[in-house]
């Protein structure tokens, strides 16, 4: 019932930058916490940012200070800016809705209900 769609992925050089977007349809986008998850080659999902219904935002340590979620209800779409970006940022990125009434850590995988597919990113 709840669909996501990504976009924006690619290929950039270090230190270079990309904006993320993802957009949400289905069902009330307000009503959800919105998260950024990235899988990379024999490792395992990490929670990277979160944004909630008030627009808290959540950031796992190492990319606080390069990257920025944010949301814009009206377009019903949560954004992921991406700058200075390093060898390590290399991964499959993820968009997430948590239904209102969930509860737990806001990076955590396994509070999150709807995942889109994925976007690759890849830094070199």
């Amino acid at each position: 019932h709840v669909q996501l769609v990504e976009s924006g992925g690619g290929s950039v050089q270090t230190g270079g930058s990309l904006r993320l977007s993802c957009v949400v349809s289905g069902h009330t986008y307000s009503d959800y916490c919105m998260g950024w998850f990235r899988q990379a080659p024999g490792k395992e999902r990490e929670g990277i940012a979160a944004i909630e219904r008030d627009g808290k935002t959540s950031y796992v340590d190492s990319v606080k200070g390069r990257f920025t979620i944010s949301r814009d209800n009206a377009k019903n779409t949560v954004y992921l800016q991406m700058n200075d970006l390093k060898l390590e940022d290399t991964a499959m990125y993820y968009c997430a809705a948590r239904p209102e009434g969930a509860s737990g850590w806001v990076l955590d995988s396994e509070n999150y209900s709807y995942w889109g597919q994925g976007t690759q990113v890849t830094v070199s």
